[in-house]
């Protein structure tokens, strides 16, 4: 089965924990996106139960008060956007990785630095695909 997709909304509050590091509760969560975010208790609630369905958040509950959940993440940040990343090259490049990255690389203006990594990035990819590459050529099952 697929994994579900963080929805925008859920994303804000997945903001909160990775940036925070460590479990939160609903309100906490709550009182660390007001003033950004306009989203009312319940909905944060209510966004958090959807995360821990999808697993993507799971929680404790609180020694002293079982109506207390301590919410954490259960997926990282960086998981998340590859997840992402590939759900949107195959929804709208039919899954072609090279033509994600020039239609992206052709909408932004680049400087020698961000070029520089990109050409890091890119090398690294070119070794991680030769070691992943049997004798005749063939990309390992």
């Amino acid at each position: 089965m697929a994994k579900e997709e963080i929805t925008p909304s859920e994303w804000q509050i997945m903001e909160v924990l990775w940036a925070c590091g460590e479990p939160l509760t609903s309100f906490e969560v709550y009182k660390r996106m007001q003033g950004n975010v306009d989203m009312s208790m319940r909905m944060v609630r209510v966004l958090m139960n959807r995360l821990n369905q999808k697993d993507i958040l799971g929680y404790t509950v609180d020694e002293h008060d079982s109506r207390v959940y301590h919410y954490y993440v259960q997926r990282s940040r960086e998981e998340c956007v590859k997840e992402k990343s590939r759900k949107f090259v195959d929804s709208y490049f039919s899954g072609s990785g090279t033509n994600a990255m020039a239609a992206l690389l052709q909408s932004f203006a680049l400087t020698d630095e961000q070029i520089k990594e990109l050409e890091e990035i890119l090398e690294k990819s070119k070794e991680r695909g030769t070691e992943s590459t049997d004798k005749e050529g063939e990309p390992h099952a």
